[in-house]
């Protein structure tokens, strides 16, 4: 499972599709429906939107940036009832300025506006999965004092294809008054119903209100999905979303290029550089066993030398596969890491259905091609491997450091799934 973060606009906007599917009453997203929210970037063309026919120099307004970071109204960075003309003066003021958020630095390019929404109280309520569910929190204390308030915090748990029950509800939703209990209730079933079928791993309202005709309103929404239901869920989730990068972090042009590789196939294609010029390379098979190697290279206290996160699944074909593994390599190669010696490490676990001769077919013929690249940096291989035909690909693997200089040392499932981890890391420091 690989958590995506959506931007605040498309989540609100996800969400006013899909949610009354799930609901008999229609009426359920009119408050979400009616907040019009857009987004704005350099490209928007202000004029346009005053000729929409919505009325918007008649609208109070909010408008705060859109760009997955938290705490925007602690950082004066929300601008609440105002006017279209105010928002636009703000926007072309603050846009490309560099801010810093929670130690990161990174510039302001993408916005939300949306109608402002007068109201009383607020309501604090998130969607978290977990291995066996779906943990379900709500507090009537919500708002930007939420954390302060945290022992308000209600939590339950509803187990795997499981629904939520009346007493479930009634836990969550005590303190609540009357006239508006029914509307939380439908509420929040059919947002959990819409939760897990359309692979969401977390949505997080805060706050979220009821408005003067009673629906039901997030005014903040914090949104993830696992995008390895992408080919399950694209046409719910819309053919044009786009997974932004991280605040304070530029996406490199060759983590977009796995990104658009991954979007075109099956399988999960997934790189995320996180030092260019570290020591440590991974190229792992499977979400999971990803998670695992990266941990055992921190806890081994190499995390800041670790260069690269990321996965390959879902038996990509060989090309698919040769591409990937291209790019990495390529990456690797190009470090400048002052060490002389550095390590690659291609593993996984025990595959069910995979054919491993085809998959480092793919890989070999990316090593074959830049091995030269490779040994003038230094570099050593791992592979740990299992499962079918799995011989066959680390004979490949034997044979090709055979017949060039690369340095290769093969494993199968006969050594544990990380133990290649302290070997690459005493090569590393000479030992």
């Amino acid at each position: 499972m690989v958590h995506r973060k959506l931007r605040e606009c498309d989540a609100k906007q996800l969400v006013g599709r899909q949610l009354s599917k799930y609901c008999v009453d229609n009426d359920i997203t009119d408050g979400i429906r009616g907040l019009f929210t857009f987004p704005v970037d350099d490209s928007t063309n202000f004029r346009h939107f005053r000729h929409t026919g919505l009325n918007l120099d008649n609208e109070r307004l909010v408008l705060k940036p859109d760009m997955c970071f938290g705490k925007r109204g602690k950082h004066n960075l929300v601008l609440i009832n105002e006017t279209f003309e105010a928002c636009e003066k703000w926007i072309n003021s603050n846009i490309n300025t560099e801010v810093e958020i929670s130690g990161l630095k990174g510039k302001l390019t993408n916005f939300l506006i949306e109608r402002f929404v007068p109201h009383e109280k607020e309501y604090y309520l998130s969607l978290m999965a977990d291995a066996d569910g779906t943990v379900i929190r709500f507090s009537t204390a919500g708002g930007i004092e939420v954390e302060e308030n945290w022992d308000k915090v209600q939590q339950v748990h509803v187990k795997l294809d499981e629904e939520i029950d009346n007493t479930q509800l009634k836990f969550l939703l005590e303190g609540v008054p009357k006239v508006e209990y029914d509307k939380a209730v439908k509420f929040i079933v059919a947002l959990y119903k819409m939760f897990c079928n359309l692979d969401f791993v977390l949505l997080e309202m805060n706050p979220w209100c009821f408005d003067n005709k009673g629906n039901v309103v997030p005014l903040d929404m914090r949104a993830e999905l696992d995008d390895c239901a992408y080919f399950k869920n694209r046409k719910e989730w819309g053919e044009e979303l786009k997974f932004p990068p991280s605040f304070g972090r530029i996406e490199m042009p060759e983590e977009k290029y796995i990104s658009e590789l991954d979007a075109k196939t099956g399988a999960s294609l997934k790189l995320t550089v996180l030092n260019p010029d570290g020591c440590m390379w991974t190229m792992i098979a499977g979400g999971g066993a990803s998670v695992v190697f990266a941990d055992a290279i921190v806890d081994a206290g190499y995390g800041n030398e670790l260069s690269n996160y990321g996965e390959y699944s879902g038996a990509p074909n060989e090309e698919e596969i040769y591409q990937y593994a291209k790019v990495v390599v390529r990456l690797a190669s190009a470090s400048r890491s002052p060490r002389k010696r550095k390590a690659l490490i291609i593993g996984g676990g025990i595959a069910n259905f995979t054919d491993i001769r085809a998959t480092f077919k793919g890989i070999a013929h990316a090593l074959l091609e830049y091995s030269d690249c490779l040994h003038r940096a230094g570099f050593k291989i791992w592979v740990r491997r299992g499962g079918p035909n799995y011989k066959e690909g680390l004979k490949m693997m034997k044979k090709l450091s055979e017949e060039t200089e690369l340095e290769i040392d093969v494993y199968g499932p006969e050594i544990g799934l990380t133990d290649v981890v302290p070997m690459a890391i005493a090569y590393v420091e000479g030992k």
